[in-house]
């Protein structure tokens, strides 16, 4: 956790709260989501048996998402397609 705050700090100077950070491996099967909520520091991971997470492209360093695209990035699922008006639903 210290060490993708470090990053944090080192790339936006600060962890600004109610937003989510996002670190991949270098094969995209497994993510880390670092939240700071205002009050302390959340760590979650997500690793992948098949597939890969759909990643971007490496250059850019912030991306707005919504819940739904947020939600279908940490399942896996292809979210750089969704707009602000549409969702995908898990069955």
């Amino acid at each position: 956790m210290d060490t993708a705050l470090a990053r944090v700090v080192k790339v936006f100077g600060a962890a600004r709260p109610h937003h989510a950070y996002l670190f991949a491996n270098k094969r995209s099967t497994r993510i880390k989501v670092l939240v700071y909520d205002g009050f302390g520091i959340w760590l979650a991971t997500r690793r992948l048996n098949k597939g890969r997470f759909v990643w971007n492209n490496g250059t850019t360093v912030c991306v707005d998402l919504n819940h739904d695209q947020l939600r279908a990035l940490v399942t896996g699922l292809p979210w750089e397609n969704l707009t602000y008006d549409h969702a995908i639903s898990v069955l």
